[in-house]
């Protein structure tokens, strides 16, 4: 039997590392906001920072999947970028609670485009045999981003300024706009952008084909809402002076295992691997809620780095899996549309039980525990998988 082409190209190469500035451009923000906002006097709007942003870009999902689908992948994914590049060099501008919280808003646009595009793209360029490897490998780029951003956040805005931090976050995404310049288009008889491209239908919103992903996706991404709003508050609290410290050890602990897990989900079957990750994922919400120091939220935070590793490229490549071919960029938003209302309803329950008392902190993790096991009884005891998938 002839294997598949590798998936090592040169445009897989770029998007990958489009992705990597893409995500370290908006992340680099996250561990600083929380103190700019009550610098700004709206330390009781928190929980807004991040469900504003996911708002957004759950709104923009029919819109970005139905564009990714039309008019091709390349234009949705700089539009994404562009928004990110646009907000960096707003928010010294715009210096009111109103105009914070405004711009948030328009920052999660940036989130609803891009990674949209991408999944479908990087569908498009590999084999289906070997797209939860092409998934794991573009997840390490796209969480390498993810872990460094908020470190250098940390040390810009210690070291220079919050908006220093900002214009770097421009930066960043300045950078990948001009990769996207050199890839190519893998849509075929992409079609020029009308007007018309923006009515949406309801048939548009959402895939009901990739619903089970989309429901995992949901119930286990609502403890990742609620660690976007608190845990630079938990870090602190527990001892860590470096606020990024938290998401840098998890998403580092997440990059080995996207490339084993991903790899593995091609040969055993997505369900397996994501059976045992929401295990992980409820020993790691435990873990954050236990701990009594840094050292010990660290290692909690490694374990939570392994869970998402391996359900991430997994649940990701099981929604195109579930997908019709021409229907990539719709599959994909809807998975991300349950992403985004799983975060940003985690950070609203974290918002409405904390404000400023860190003692409310750890009942928070518990309840992100007894949710993220529905996402297991679901899969163990509901779920019955269609002939020819796993």
């Amino acid at each position: 039997m002839q294997s598949s082409p590798s998936i090592y190209t040169l445009q897989f190469g770029l998007v990958c590392l489009s992705s990597f500035l893409f995500s370290a451009s908006f992340n680099m923000l996250i561990p600083e906001l929380p103190a700019y906002l009550t610098s700004l006097g709206g330390a009781e709007y928190k929980g807004l920072i991040i469900a504003l942003f996911t708002l957004t870009a759950g709104i923009s999902r029919p819109f970005s999947g139905k564009l990714t689908d039309t008019i091709g992948r390349i234009p949705v994914m700089a539009v994404g970028s562009m928004v990110c590049f646009l907000c960096g060099f707003l928010y010294p501008i715009l210096t009111s609670v109103a105009g914070f919280l405004f711009l948030r808003l328009i920052h999660g646009f940036s989130t609803g485009f891009k990674p949209t595009a991408t999944s479908a793209y990087v569908a498009d360029l590999v084999p289906a045999d070997k797209w939860g490897e092409a998934m794991g490998v573009h997840g390490v780029c796209f969480s390498t981003g993810l872990a460094i951003g908020p470190a250098i956040g940390s040390a810009i805005t210690d070291h220079f300024s919050i908006d220093i931090l900002f214009y770097c976050s421009s930066l960043f995404a300045l950078l990948s706009i001009v990769i996207l310049a050199n890839m190519k288009e893998t849509l075929p008889d992409k079609q020029k952008f009308t007007p018309e491209h923006l009515k949406i239908k309801k048939d548009d919103i959402i895939e009901w084909q990739v619903l089970p992903a989309a429901l995992i996706v949901l119930f286990s991404y609502i403890s990742y809402g609620v660690i976007l709003t608190v845990i630079s508050d938990w870090s602190e609290h527990l001892g860590t002076s470096n606020k990024g410290l938290f998401f840098m050890v998890f998403t580092l602990s997440s990059l080995l295992i996207r490339f084993v897990a991903g790899k593995v989900s091609d040969n055993y079957g997505r369900t397996l691997i994501i059976k045992i990750s929401l295990a992980i994922l409820v020993v790691s919400l435990l873990g954050i809620a236990l701990a009594t120091s840094s050292f010990w939220l660290m290692a909690a935070s490694a374990v939570y780095g392994i869970a998402t590793g391996m359900l991430s490229p997994t649940v990701t490549a099981w929604t195109i899996d579930l997908s019709k071919p021409g229907q990539r960029g719709k599959a994909v938003a809807t998975m991300y549309i349950f992403l985004e209302v799983g975060i940003g309803a985690g950070a609203l329950l974290a918002g409405a039980f904390f404000i400023e008392d860190v003692k409310t902190i750890p009942m928070i993790f518990y309840c992100c525990v007894v949710i993220t096991l529905f996402a297991m009884v679901y899969m163990w005891l509901i779920y019955k998988p269609k002939k020819g998938l796993l």
